[in-house]
């Protein structure tokens, strides 16, 4: 088996799905004297991972996960970037000590909310001293910052357009549906659902050409931890797709919650945003609606 050694804590295992943050993350590691192995989701991931010690293997194939974490001696499991599709229950491949859970894993697979989907995960992957940590505990840096990280700041309407969003994407959070909701002059336009941000504000600019939005508001793209989020896997995200996604739809900015979302592509996010005179700000959640205002 192979080990760290330079740590003492055995390897980090990367799932890697699709999107940049599989490659911030093992950069990250690196970059701190891990020595990273890859398991890299067939059909999901789009980055080359031939530098790393790495393996394919299917998103449910749970008894091949256990595999890789044995012969790598890993002690730590980092889960991230995007999954478009659950596994179908026939897709799964449970270790032996799971196979009592079945019934409940599919249970889940068929009605939970992506929330309930990830926590089972999370479970599943736990155990002989492993444990799944967040992807900001390796790459603390792709974290929002409180207040405006560009030149632009939100004005007086754009800051009730981010509490009326705040709002909305908090409700929607509870349900375990989406992380995401615009405001265009304090109405609510659109929520995120399984079609991901960078379509639901594709919508909003398909309302905006058909006339439904005023072209005299803008509005703002506001990103929320669900209320009861494990902070370990999928915390709200935005790349520079969001800000030409946001820039399309008129809007004048996008803001996410401070300390639990990640910004990727930081440096091209920021310089779009202030070329197209947008802003990008944390919000600091501690503060209620009222007081964003």
């Amino acid at each position: 088996m192979i080990a760290d050694g330079q740590n003492g804590k055995g390897r980090l295992a990367i799932i890697a799905g699709s999107g940049y943050l599989p490659t911030y993350v093992a950069a990250a590691a690196r970059h701190a004297g891990e020595n990273p192995v890859i398991i890299v989701l067939k059909n999901e991931a789009d980055r080359d991972w031939t530098a790393y010690d790495h393996a394919v293997l299917g998103v449910g194939d749970f008894a091949g996960f256990q595999t890789v974490f044995d012969t790598y001696d890993v002690h730590r499991i980092v889960m991230s970037g995007s999954v478009r599709r659950r596994p179908e229950w026939r897709e799964i491949r449970p270790t032996w000590q799971s196979l009592r859970k079945m019934p409940g894993v599919v249970r889940t697979l068929l009605s939970g909310g992506d929330d309930a989907v990830l926590q089972m995960v999370i479970k599943l992957l736990e155990g002989k001293g492993r444990r799944v940590i967040g992807a900001h505990e390796i790459a603390p840096d792709l974290l929002a910052v409180t207040g405006p990280l560009g030149r632009h700041s939100p004005s007086d309407d754009d800051m009730r357009d981010i509490s009326q969003a705040s709002k909305a994407a908090d409700a929607l959070g509870t349900l375990d549906v989406g992380q995401g909701a615009v405001s265009v002059g304090g109405r609510i336009v659109a929520l995120e659902g399984v079609e991901g941000t960078d379509q639901m504000i594709e919508r909003v600019a398909a309302l905006r050409a058909e006339g439904r939005i005023s072209p005299r508001r803008r509005g703002v793209l506001v990103k929320l931890c669900k209320p009861q989020q494990d902070v370990r896997a999928d915390l709200p995200s935005i790349g520079l797709s969001t800000i030409l996604n946001a820039k399309k739809a008129g809007l004048a900015g996008v803001a996410l919650e401070a300390g639990r979302a990640l910004i990727l592509e930081r440096e091209a996010v920021i310089a779009t945003a202030d070329e197209a005179g947008m802003f990008v700000y944390g919000i600091d959640r501690g503060l209620n609606a009222e007081e964003l205002t």
